[in-house]
This record gives C-alpha cells, sequence and structure tokens, in this order.
C-alpha cells in the first residue's frame, strides 16, 4: 500500500469515478441491478440466482450492456445484442441494459443523492490548491447525476458513457476514457490520479499509466482493489485527508 509513486495531493490532476467514489450511486445501481437480474432469471428459472458478487464480478464499472452481457454469459444464456434503441421489455442485452436503466432511474428520481462527505472534502482541497478535477464514468447517467447530487459546476470535465459512445471510446478495463479525461484536462497521465472503487476501474487507471491509482473499499474486497493494480486502497477519501495533515506521504 505504500509503494505508490505520486503523491495524493502532489498530483496535477485528479481522475474520480462517480458511481461510489463520489456519490453512492453505486448503491442504487446494486439495487436495479438486482431487481432486474432477480426478475430474469426467476422467469427464466436460472440457477445459479443472482448473487451480489454477480455485481462485483461482472456488473461494477463495465459499460451497462457489456456487464449484461458478461453476467448472461456467466450463466450461459445467450441473447442477441439488439439495439440502445429497444425498448425496456425487448429479450436483448440492450433490452436488459434499458430496463435497468429505467429501475435506476426511477429509484433516483424518488431517493435523491447526496455526494459522500468525505469526498467532498477531499474536492474542497483539491479546489483550495486549484488542482483541477474531472469525472470519467462508465454511466450514461453521470451528468444527471451530478445535477441532482448538486455536483455539476465542480466538475467542468465529464468523460462518460456519452461521450465514450460518440467517440468509440472502449470501456473500462480498457483505460481509453481515462486517457481521455486527462487530454481533456492537459496533464500527462504520470502526474494524474485515477480513484476508482471497481476492479475494472482500477484496472483501467494502472493500463494507462496513471501515477497513482486509489482504491476506494466500497465492498469488492482491498486485497482485490490492490491486485487489480491499486497504489494505495482506503475505505473512505477522508483518510487522505487524516493522513495528509499527519504528514504521511499521500
Amino acid at each position: 500500500m505504500s509503494d505508490h509513486r505520486l503523491a495524493f495531493f502532489d498530483a496535477s490532476a485528479v481522475l474520480f469515478d462517480l458511481d461510489g467514489v463520489v456519490t453512492p450511486t453505486a448503491e442504487v445501481h446494486m439495487r436495479a441491478w438486482k431487481r432486474t437480474f432477480q426478475d430474469l432469471f426467476d422467469e427464466r428459472d436460472v440457477t445459479p440466482g443472482y448473487t451480489e458478487d454477480d455485481y462485483f464480478q461482472h456488473l461494477d464499472g463495465r459499460p451497462r450492456y457489456e456487464g449484461v452481457a458478461a453476467l448472461l454469459e456467466s450463466r450461459g444464456i445467450d441473447l442477441p445484442w439488439g439495439s440502445p434503441e429497444d425498448a425496456d421489455d425487448a429479450d436483448t442485452v440492450c433490452g436488459i441494459g434499458n430496463r435497468k436503466n429505467a429501475v435506476f432511474s426511477a429509484l433516483l428520481e424518488q431517493e435523491g443523492i447526496a455526494a459522500y462527505p468525505g469526498t467532498l472534502a477531499v474536492l474542497d482541497r483539491l479546489g483550495a490548491a486549484g488542482t483541477p478535477v474531472a469525472i470519467v464514468s462508465s454511466s450514461k447517467n453521470a451528468v444527471g447525476v451530478l445535477a441532482a447530487a448538486n455536483l455539476a459546476d465542480r466538475f467542468p470535465v465529464v468523460v462518460d458513457g456519452v461521450v465514450a459512445a460518440e467517440q468509440g471510446l472502449p470501456g473500462k478495463p480498457r483505460p481509453d476514457i481515462f486517457l481521455e479525461g486527462a487530454r481533456r484536462l492537459h496533464v500527462e497521465p504520470a502526474r494524474a490520479v485515477v480513484v476508482e472503487d471497481a476492479i475494472s476501474g482500477v484496472q483501467a487507471g494502472a493500463a494507462g499509466g496513471f501515477g497513482l491509482v486509489v482504491g476506494v473499499d466500497r465492498g469488492v474486497g482491498a486485497d482485490e482493489l490492490s491486485g487489480a493494480g491499486a497504489g494505495l486502497v482506503v475505505q473512505d477519501l477522508a483518510e487522505l485527508l487524516t493522513a495528509s495533515d499527519e504528514g504521511a506521504h499521500v
């Protein structure tokens, strides 16, 4: 955990994943995926049924349709890919992904969202230092989530699933969307930090040659995040402030 190259607060820029790092939308996504796949597996008598491990192994951090395809493949289910325009009741990979997104949007509207206090405190410190920040997320809901959390003005650069689709950028664990975020911030990856809570996102940051990848353990496991390439693992970003105030090299 101490072999990282770049200290967090010495970075020229910080690129944050959104869900599970800035906002607890990962919890909403988890519930939306669970509801979607429990219903699907029940309808098809699929065994084993949906588990929390399915989220971390197949869905977390991936573009929506790729996650659907990965989880279906794990159960030996072969469905046509379909089209992003498919109705949410279509029996296709895209239809299932759209179904999940409808559930997610309904939950977000019902419950709202607030940023993690520790992340807000880190953003305050970075803002005071003039350190540029960006959101790099596989989600196509990123702009809406930031608006719902009153964070839109904090992140002038957002590279999300919409941008990735427009530019043909492959999703995590490939590093392309993080590299695009660094390009838009006009910073070399080696001078920037990636903050991620998903294995695929940590792998993407490591593959992109970033100076430090911080893994935030919201349930996937510290060892798993370290094994994927995180140079530093915390349970909450507030730990970075505490360590910095104590003089640790973070």
